[in-house]
């Protein structure tokens, strides 16, 4: 991290000093698991429990989210946000689409105009940003909680067919 006089930067075993530690490791590290984080907190003198750490990762709603590249590591949300928009950027073929919601869109179903997407515990906001920067015809908008997004159709026939076509991509490899 950051130095002072020398000597590592001093921070008090909190919560959200701890917090601070997670996002600074996540935002200059590809970190690929909590083991991996586990052991970049270690350097930096904090040793903390699986279950905190992931306690932790599940209150900054941080997720595991695909990188341009195709490799998946834990992003936060704003993180998550970046990424989408350098891949986005990159083109917007259902092919990138399609990796993407590769192993975070679990279900989707549609009811009337509306189309009901799961994804993972903390996916939700991520899957829903894609969806609403890739601009699909007939779609309004998105809502997302933790695990789940709603998608605003103009009609049952175009959210039934959204669902679908979700499911397609989701299930490319």
């Amino acid at each position: 991290m950051s130095e002072q006089s020398g000597s590592p930067l001093q921070r008090p075993s909190t919560r959200a000093a701890r917090h601070s530690m997670i996002e600074y490791a996540l935002a200059h590290y590809v970190i690929t698991s909590q083991q991996q984080l586990s052991d970049v907190l270690a350097e930096q003198g904090v040793e903390v429990t699986q279950a905190t750490l992931s306690r932790d990762l599940d209150e900054m709603h941080a997720a595991k989210v695909r990188r341009p590249d195709g490799t998946t590591a834990y992003a936060t949300p704003s993180m998550a946000d970046e990424i989408v928009q350098r891949v986005v950027a990159d083109g917007k073929s259902e092919a990138q689409m399609g990796r993407i919601l590769n192993g975070l869109l679990t279900s989707a179903a549609a009811a009337r105009n509306l189309v009901v997407v799961h994804t993972p515990s903390g996916a939700a906001q991520y899957v829903a940003s894609v969806i609403d920067r890739y601009a699909i015809d007939g779609v309004l908008g998105t809502i997302a909680g933790d695990d789940t997004v709603l998608i605003i159709a103009q009609d049952d026939a175009i959210a039934a067919d959204r669902a679908d076509w979700l499911l397609s991509l989701a299930s490319r490899s």
